[in-house]
């Protein structure tokens, strides 16, 4: 008997796991104050700092394994993309990974 592999996320699961993340490296207090979607800035509405991102990064690869390698993504980021990042482009990231891995 063998064990078929699990369904990749979805888009919205994807979002709902980088909104947990999100919250735990800025603080859940913090989440009650904005909804997170797709169009959610990192540095304009959520105001990020480089030591929040790298334990996204972190939880991010821990959770969805090696394939998710954050830190290598956003290093190949001009730094206008890096300002400008949004939630959406996170998952997007993370959907390819997934699919790519």
């Amino acid at each position: 008997m063998s064990i078929a592999p699990s369904p990749a996320p979805t888009p919205a699961q994807i979002l709902a796991e980088v909104s947990e993340l999100i919250g735990a490296a800025i603080g859940e207090e913090y989440l009650d104050l904005i909804e997170i979607d797709m169009d959610t800035s990192f540095a304009d509405d959520l105001e990020m700092e480089s030591i929040e991102f790298v334990a996204m990064a972190e939880d991010l690869r821990a959770r969805y394994g090696e394939k998710v390698d954050f830190a290598s993504w956003l290093a190949e980021l001009e730094i206008d993309e890096i300002i400008a990042l949004s939630v959406g482009d996170v998952v997007d990231f993370v959907s390819r990974a997934l699919a790519d891995g």
